[in-house]
């Protein structure tokens, strides 16, 4: 019996790696130092690089904080991109760059999902980043580090600076939201 065939490499997953590759590359990080910074495992992060591990969001997010870009460089800004780690659910809605003479300002949209009682932590962005998320049903309580829990039902919505620890859990319904991270570059 002839041995089985490999599955065809998934395109997405091959598309970010390229995308973190070449990421890590510009900023100048070996390997090791990026796996170090963004605390994953260094086998991890190259099977990630080859294409050969699909990226959780808990991933993404460590990668984009030490290499100092928005989880849509990552991503990918084809609206429909989606990351799942069965925590929590994203899909890319829009996203908007505009110029100035100040620097680059990237507007990120996402349709979130949380199942009951689901919690996602997401580590601190980049200096500066805000984020901005409205639950549209169900319910979803945000905790941002150093402050208290904010607790949020359908048509409410929390602004803060995301540069800090912070988390999402999905109330016993769960939650659907909309999402919006705003990152400014110098």
């Amino acid at each position: 019996m002839p041995p089985p065939v490999p599955a065809p490499p998934d395109p997405t997953a091959a598309a970010v790696g390229a995308r973190v590759r070449t990421l890590r590359e510009e900023a100048g990080h070996t390997l090791s130092a990026l796996a170090r910074l963004a605390g994953v495992g260094k086998a991890s992060l190259s099977e990630l690089e080859q294409g050969r591990r699909n990226p959780t969001l808990a991933t993404l997010y460590a990668l984009a904080g030490p290499l100092g870009v928005p989880l849509v460089a990552l991503l990918g800004d084809t609206p429909g991109a989606t990351t799942d780690d069965g925590a929590l659910s994203a899909r890319l809605l829009h996203v908007d760059r505009t110029s100035d003479d100040d620097g680059t300002t990237t507007t990120e949209v996402y349709w979130i999902e949380l199942p009951p009682g689901g919690h996602r932590s997401s580590p601190a962005h980049p200096p500066g980043v805000v984020e901005h998320v409205l639950v549209v049903r169900g319910g979803l309580t945000v905790t941002v580090a150093g402050a208290d829990p904010v607790d949020l039902g359908p048509g409410r919505s929390h602004r803060w600076g995301a540069d800090v620890p912070h988390a999402y859990d999905g109330g016993p319904q769960g939650a659907a939201a909309v999402d919006t991270i705003v990152t400014r570059e110098a």
